[in-house]
């Protein structure tokens, strides 16, 4: 108990001193930490952000940079799509929820930059604090198994996709925290010389996002491993072939587990004119039909024992954009932020979708903003990412290029800045990395 207290009392320490150079870093801290426990606080806490960097307003020199200015367009584009949305109420509520996109970069541009120490201690503790969740999810999943002996706790969103029945909550959204200790994951797994604790730590979070079992996280964080490994290392060059060995032998071991074999085999085995998805049961389900690739873009009308694995339900997601491009007016403009629900509902009817389908958003960024915000948002969010990625790898820190590349790749797959704790996060870690950025159109005012 001492050796934590002790160990707690240096830590507070360490914010105080850091705090005094720059009155954001514990607001900063507090913010990021906090991400998945209430969005209650993470409102309050945005707010504390906000009014700390405030105080510098009459201090410090504000940077003006297309890297801030872009997500401020976009919210002001958000907005503006009240005047013409289709579902004006929606929109309106809609829009506290990307406040990030505002408030984030004014108080970065407001904030003195944190120094390169000052944003390692932030990595440092945000990857311990998602450590603390990792073992807080797991312990229990333990305990529900002793009780339930039910291995699928230990998976996704358990066995029913209730609200609490797997290994994270469902309100939380078992891809998003995979990106959470994705990140964190990196901090520890980049060390040239780790201890044993930090490769244990590692080997944890590799499992507990191996265990989310996301599909599309799952095959880009092993990639960014394999080029962690081979290109980042100082020993890449020696070890390659070793390395490559073993962690194909790994991502073997990975694929041939149960659960998560099974959630690749429906959608791979889904993807040809001539799928064997009718061959597949889910969750054990007689006369469920599984719908592949090539049937979700070309069937005339389903059934309502039609189900839809990911991939195919986001490719039935992408035709139904293609038709609203064709008999909307929406090009330009798009529908209004979080305005194409009743659209989305209007498919479900007409292809005869089993009721609750069309509910969904696109579970595609890109598709999400084109739809809702034309051709305008999307090329805001493209440029966003551009400016992001080409940030990244120009300053060749690979913290900041996994976050790039794990960003873009999860655009593909969910409508990630559409959640409160997606956009916050995002552009928490995109304020963060990007602070030092500067532009040939950036100017300094008083």
């Amino acid at each position: 108990m001492n050796n934590i207290y002790s160990f707690l009392n240096n830590v507070w320490k360490d914010f105080l001193e850091e705090n005094k150079q720059n009155k954001a870093f514990i607001p900063f801290i507090l913010l990021l930490v906090t991400l998945p426990i209430s969005m209650a606080l993470n409102n309050v806490l945005l707010g504390v952000f906000f009014v700390s960097s405030l105080l510098y307003i009459r201090k410090s020199k504000i940077t003006l940079s297309l890297i801030y200015l872009f997500p401020i367009v976009l919210f002001t584009w958000m907005s503006i799509s009240c005047f013409w949305s289709i579902d004006l109420k929606r929109t309106l509520s809609a829009l506290p929820k990307e406040i990030s996109l505002l408030l984030i970069p004014i108080a970065f541009m407001l904030l003195p930059a944190f120094t390169k120490e000052q944003k390692n201690k932030i990595l440092k503790y945000y990857s311990y604090a998602m450590l603390v969740y990792v073992l807080f999810f797991l312990i229990r999943a333990l305990i529900r198994f002793l009780i339930t002996k039910e291995t699928s706790v230990f998976f996704y969103h358990g066995p029913d996709n209730d609200t609490d029945s797997g290994l994270v909550p469902r309100l939380l959204n078992a891809i998003h925290v995979s990106v959470y200790v994705a990140i964190a994951f990196f901090y520890f797994f980049i060390k040239e010389q780790k201890t044993k604790w930090e490769q244990v730590v590692s080997i944890l979070m590799f499992v507990f996002v191996i265990l989310l079992a996301s599909k599309n996280i799952i095959l880009v964080f092993v990639l960014l491993i394999l080029i962690q490994v081979f290109f980042y290392t100082k020993i890449a060059n020696r070890l390659r072939l070793r390395n490559l060995t073993l962690l194909l032998l790994v991502l073997g071991g990975i694929l041939s587990f149960s659960k998560i074999k099974e959630r690749f085999l429906i959608e791979f085995t889904s993807n040809t004119e001539k799928s064997l998805s009718h061959n597949i049961t889910v969750n054990n389900e007689v006369g469920v039909n599984n719908i592949s690739i090539y049937e979700a873009w070309n069937n005339e009308s389903f059934t309502h024992n039609d189900f839809f694995p990911g991939t195919s339900f986001r490719v039935y997601q992408l035709r139904m954009f293609t038709e609203f491009l064709e008999e909307d007016n929406i090009f330009w403009k798009g529908f209004g932020l979080n305005a194409s629900l009743n659209k989305l509902l209007e498919k479900e009817k007409q292809y005869n979708l089993y009721p609750g389908y069309g509910t969904f958003n696109f579970h595609n960024q890109y598709v999400q903003n084109f739809a809702e915000l034309g051709v305008i948002g999307f090329l805001l969010l493209l440029l966003i990412l551009y400016l992001n990625t080409k940030k990244a790898f120009s300053t060749k820190d690979f913290m900041h290029i996994a976050f790039a590349v794990l960003m873009i790749s999860l655009f593909l797959t969910e409508s990630f800045l559409w959640r409160q704790r997606g956009v916050l996060f995002f552009m928490l870690l995109y304020g963060l990395f990007n602070a030092e950025s500067t532009s040939k159109l950036e100017k300094k005012l008083k």
